[in-house]
């Protein structure tokens, strides 16, 4: 099978999720400061999963340079990770309106925990269908940051029920950890 609708499905997907997003900041009704400092946890939610969401079109993006196939397996695990990025709007939403409380904040960490664990799922299939000699094999056979991703999902997740700070700061650390692409696919293409 050709990997090119794949691609072109969830980047229209992601392009979707971005803007049902932004959609979610509502103009304030009056022009004083304290109508934006209101705003504020919701505009920092957004900005935080836009920048998840950014981060897994450019590692989704950098991993499909290296697929050379695809077959059902690999478009289950795919639509299984855009289900769970689907699910970053009201996640994002939600603990951005009630201003970082303890139970809006455990499922953004649930919501980001299933999507780490559905991209890792995803990985894995490829890896098991080009093989262990493939070039995307030896590209993605170090699965480090995925699973300090993972790690830190579940603190986040359990930190946040002594304080949802504990889970923002490891949901932070986790988008750091894969803000850059990964690098040996550039190298790879190179």
């Amino acid at each position: 099978m050709n990997k090119g609708r794949l691609e072109a499905f969830s980047d229209g997907v992601l392009a979707i999720i971005i803007t049902i997003m932004v959609l979610e900041l509502k103009v304030p009704h009056d022009s004083s400061i304290h109508a934006i400092i209101e705003l504020l946890p919701v505009f920092m939610s957004y900005l935080l999963s836009f920048v998840y969401v950014g981060i897994y079109w450019n590692n989704h993006h950098h991993m499909m340079q290296l697929v050379k196939k695809v077959n059902g397996k690999v478009l289950w695990a795919n639509l299984h990770l855009l289900f769970w990025l689907s699910l970053f709007p009201f996640a994002t939403a939600w603990m951005g309106e009630n201003h970082y409380d303890t139970i809006p904040v455990v499922l953004y960490g649930c919501v980001m925990l299933m999507a780490a664990l559905a991209y890792f799922i995803l990985e894995h299939t490829l890896l098991r269908l080009h093989g262990p000699d493939s070039d995307f094999a030896s590209t993605f056979s170090s699965r480090a940051k995925d699973i300090v991703s993972i790690i830190l999902n579940v603190v986040a997740i359990g930190g946040s029920f002594i304080t949802p700070y504990v889970g923002i700061t490891c949901y932070v650390l986790v988008a750091v950890i894969w803000f850059i692409p990964e690098k040996r696919v550039e190298k790879k293409l190179a």
